[in-house]
């Protein structure tokens, strides 16, 4: 099973600052928010690309360089970008060495994966272009916000340059260009970023501050290692799990966070707001997607902690143990709602410890903490033991 330290590295993502040496919002411009951002432009480009896309390895790419960013965290892009030019393969290999304790608990050859990645110019060449795209996608709709802050801050233009320049370099396949011309799909990234803004715990007082856009990062990268733990997952299962851990809150960007003591105040409240916020999803985010893309946004965001399958053309609800069963397999598309949610309260409990293990205190704080801590006391979801997990973060 994933190991306490590792868990605890996605979150040290939640505290590195972006652009920490120009004017900047102060929202939403965390390593973890940036790269959570970047999965959701890897995801359209890889569409935009079509069926020749592995969105195993995609994923599994983005998540390997996600750690290999945080390990290698504080260098300004074009000295890490230099380093990396000359010295890459030794710098690949201590940050494998690095890791690879952090990783041990993780099954399925993930670590393996990992070093081939970084060690194989070939392997996953098409998933790396991708992944390399959207990375400067994600960092030049950030730039293009502090760029009007910063027009006489030393080295701006040329920074701009830098990043044209990039872009311009990722023209090397054909979802690139795809996208390029598509101002729906950028309109509709562009309004993902809005997630980078709203605040998680909005009425509490925390430490680290972190973001609805860096929470589906979380769940989504949980909710994957997770799925690693079951025996022999099919791909569709894993990718689905991922992808609907990463869309999970997506409603939200229209909707803003509506916390669970309000759904809950008055019966059928919730019932309301699920209606509601699938109303605002057909008026505004389908209409900026193709057609043919609609569908599995859907499947992945509605009744989205509901374990699920498709047969025969019908959405069928489940259970995670049912999956395990009877539908473990690519042609029943099983999507594990519950096992996301089990990492959304995960991450949940974890933003609330660390907040508390800093010292800073709130009855919504110590309420949420113990109400998920007893939740999840004797807690098992399609055979995984989400009470060891949560056991590891005890005060």
């Amino acid at each position: 099973m994933v190991k306490k330290s590792l868990i605890s590295l996605v979150y040290e993502a939640a505290s590195i600052q972006r652009w920490n040496d120009h004017i900047r919002p102060w929202t939403g411009f965390t390593e973890l928010d940036k790269q959570a951002h970047k999965m959701f432009y890897a995801y359209v480009l890889a569409k935009c690309e079509g069926s020749g896309t592995d969105m195993i390895k995609l994923i599994e790419g983005g998540i390997f360089e996600f750690f290999h960013r945080i390990v290698m965290t504080d260098i300004k892009p074009p000295i890490y970008h230099k380093l990396v030019k000359e010295k890459g393969y030794q710098i690949d290999r201590w940050v494998m060495s690095e890791l690879q304790e952090h990783m041990e608990g993780i099954g399925g050859g993930f670590f393996e994966r990992m070093e081939k990645y970084y060690t194989d110019k070939s392997y996953s060449s098409l998933e790396k272009q991708i992944l390399k795209a959207a990375h400067y996608h994600a960092s030049n709709w950030e730039f293009k916000i502090i760029y009007p802050m910063n027009t006489e801050t030393f080295g701006i233009e040329q920074v701009k340059r830098e990043m044209t320049e990039g872009l311009a370099a990722c023209d090397t396949f054909n979802g690139f260009r795809y996208f390029a011309g598509s101002e729906y799909l950028r309109n509709f990234l562009s309004l993902i970023g809005k997630l980078r803004y709203q605040q998680r715990w909005a009425k509490a007082v925390r430490m680290p501050q972190t973001f609805v856009m860096g929470h589906m990062l979380v769940v989504a990268i949980l909710s994957y290692f997770m799925t690693l733990e079951l025996d022999r997952p099919c791909g569709k299962r894993l990718e689905n799990n991922f992808f609907a851990g990463l869309f999970h809150d997506l409603p939200e960007v229209l909707t803003r966070d509506i916390v669970s003591p309000v759904k809950n105040s008055v019966k059928g409240l919730d019932s309301i707001i699920s209606e509601i916020e699938d109303e605002q999803m057909r008026e505004v985010i389908y209409p900026l997607l193709p057609p043919s893309w609609r569908s599995e946004i859907e499947y992945y965001t509605q009744n989205e902690f509901d374990s699920k399958i498709i047969d025969d053309g019908d959405i069928d609800m489940v259970t995670s143990d049912i999956i395990n069963e009877k539908y473990n397999d690519d042609k029943y598309n099983p999507i594990d709602g519950q096992i996301i949610r089990g990492c959304d309260h995960l991450s949940a409990y974890i933003e609330a410890y660390m907040s508390l293990s800093y010292g800073i205190k709130s009855e919504q704080m110590m309420s949420g903490y113990q109400h998920l801590r007893q939740r999840y006391s004797n807690k098992l979801i399609g055979g995984i033991d989400f009470s060891k997990l949560f056991g590891y973060f005890v005060l």
